[in-house]
């Protein structure tokens, strides 16, 4: 049975290629066994999810013994009846071990809307703020003094959550989340979150990608460095930097140790980050679905699977065709090889967390060699990322495939991350840049950047289009020189606020995706229905209404020309210089 190799393998037995390692989560309810099998084959819920999120209500030997007798009972194959009542009688209703929560930071306004010259757009940006209080959530105390009922990893200081099913913190989110609230004077909010990541490094190791114990084999982008510097950066607060830099280091030594792959070309080997959880299993969070698409392979082949399943879940990118294989289902999730392809995204964001850990360094006296060891790591990636995934003429990196040894072709937005992380080494980049986003058409899509220009169906796929991946984009063009990049930058924030903001008008909700094919709506796609909130929407927003909010408009888009005519104007008369 799938539990039955599921359990074997987190027990530490090896299964294909996969290592034999012991089970970051040793819950038998919420991460592996029978029990978590059979209700979720038996879909009692719409969403997966609904069932690892319920906390007990008995100690878990007690629903294991009653479980099993019931099991037993039925000849270990449980009607779906007799299974909900189960359920009913041993868990509670879901996310019920959260409460909302009020940032005591949290104030009616904040200087940065004064920026805000469109009347509109500030009563919006107004309305983003008040959200927070709506996100804000913080843990009941039987979550410290009865961890074992919960799937929930207790944490000391309330938080922002991304909305909608995601009730609990996730990593990478959580930086765009921070953005905003720095935005909205809220540093002791931004703290406190800082604060239960490091204590999460410090208790296993790395952040998981999302605060619960199934979601502990996975992390997700790397940006505790970033959020740190973003921190410090508002605050000046020196004293929390010192205290906690050896644990940004510990987080850094986790990708180093657990994610790094040797590339070789040219004669030479490089070393590079790829996303990678060498756990198989469905996700417990998705299980059915996993099972079910596992099902359509060779009994040999579905752990691996899992594994890549888990790793696409680790890149954020959940789920895309960045990750597909070119076999003859090469559309088709089922061809995930999430830890063959070394990202782009994930080397930019390590480059730049070496960066910064070489300038957190330099600020505390006596660490002049630790310094100079992080300027080392950088100097030694950029060169990787020049060599392997840098593409001259196409004026971009591109995601490597190692196996083939081939960059995938293809647009996604994550192939411009490195602007955004200052990491990059040619000069004529801002030209390039343009160029790129040119070549592929970027710039008719008037309501945002796609998330890609390939229609999987997946939801990191067109048409969606992603707040974070907005902001890539924008403020990695914003950075450069090039006074023609800055304007694309503004047009393409420009796009992005009026979609945003005609949502909302029409619905009184941020969502978490947006599609873009046929004017901004909701997104889909993937694995669950849109989520309303959204954390890091919100957070891109403000982020953008700061930067630009002088010259912002919540008009509608001209009707009598194309868009971005001025765009393509200064593309066409830089192209010809």
């Amino acid at each position: 049975k799938t539990w039955t190799l599921c359990l074997l393998l987190l027990l530490g037995v090896g299964l294909g290629s996969l290592e034999a390692l012991p089970p970051p989560c040793d819950s038998q309810i919420y991460c592996y066994g029978d029990l978590l099998h059979q209700v979720q084959m038996a879909k009692l819920f719409p969403d997966d999810k609904e069932f690892v999120d319920m906390p007990l209500s008995m100690a878990p030997d007690q629903v294991l013994l009653s479980f099993g007798e019931l099991a037993k009972a039925h000849n270990y194959s449980i009607p779906r009846q007799q299974l909900q009542e189960f359920v009913t009688k041993h868990f509670q209703a879901a996310r019920q071990e959260l409460q909302s929560w009020i940032p005591g930071d949290w104030k009616d306004s904040s200087q940065f809307l004064q920026k805000i010259t469109d009347a509109k757009l500030r009563a919006w940006a107004e309305e983003l703020h008040q959200l927070w209080k709506k996100l804000g959530k913080k843990m009941k105390p039987e979550v410290l003094s009865h961890p074992e009922w919960f799937s929930l990893i207790y944490s000391q200081h309330p938080f922002i959550v991304p909305g909608g099913r995601f009730a609990e913190f996730y990593y990478w989110d959580s930086y765009w989340v921070m953005e905003g609230l720095l935005l909205s004077e809220m540093p002791e909010t931004v703290k406190g979150m800082l604060q239960n990541f490091l204590d999460l490094v410090k208790s296993y190791g790395h952040i998981p990608n999302g605060g619960r114990v199934y979601y502990l084999q996975r992390s997700q982008p790397p940006l505790l460095t970033l959020m740190m510097d973003r921190y410090v950066t508002h605050t000046n607060d020196i004293t929390f930097l010192l205290e906690n830099i050896e644990t940004l280091a510990l987080e850094l030594n986790f990708w180093t140790e657990k994610r790094s792959i040797n590339v070789s070309s040219g004669g030479k080997s490089y070393i590079l980050n790829r996303y990678y959880v060498p756990y198989g299993g469905p996700r417990p969070e998705s299980y059915s679905k996993d099972a079910e698409l596992a099902d359509t392979l060779q009994e040999g082949d579905r752990e691996a699977l899992w594994a890549e399943l888990k790793a696409g879940a680790e890149s954020g990118w959940d789920f895309s065709s960045r990750w597909f294989s070119g076999g003859p289902n090469s559309n088709s999730l089922s061809s995930t090889r999430t830890s063959k392809i070394v990202p782009v995204d994930l080397n930019a964001f390590l480059c730049q967390a070496e960066e910064l850990m070489s300038n957190f360094y330099s600020r505390l006296s006596g660490n002049d060699s630790q310094a100079a060891q992080y300027r080392n790591l950088r100097a030694q990636r950029l060169t990787a990322l020049t060599a392997i995934l840098w593409d001259e003429e196409k004026g971009a990196c591109f995601d490597y495939d190692f196996e083939n040894g081939k960059k995938n072709p293809e647009f996604y937005p994550s192939n411009l991350t490195p602007l955004w992380a200052s990491c990059f080494s040619d000069p004529a980049i801002a030209d390039k840049a343009l160029k790129y986003l040119e070549d592929n058409q970027i710039l008719t899509y008037k309501y945002g950047i796609p998330t890609s220009l390939q229609k999987s169906s997946q939801q990191w796929d067109f048409p969606n289009a992603w707040a974070p991946l907005q902001d890539l984009v924008i403020r990695g063009l914003a950075k450069l020189p090039s006074p023609q990049a800055q304007e694309v930058a503004f047009q393409l924030a420009q796009n992005w606020i009026r979609t945003n903001f005609d949502v909302y008008s029409k619905t009184s909700t941020m969502y978490e995706k947006y599609d873009i094919s046929n004017g901004g709506q909701p997104g889909g796609g993937g694995e669950y229905q849109v989520q309303e909130g959204f954390g890091w929407t919100n957070g891109v927003v403000l982020m953008i209404l700061d930067r630009y909010g002088d010259r912002l408009t919540s008009g509608a888009w001209p009707a009598l020309r194309k868009p971005h005519c001025l765009v393509v104007t200064l593309l066409l008369s830089l192209l010809t210089i």
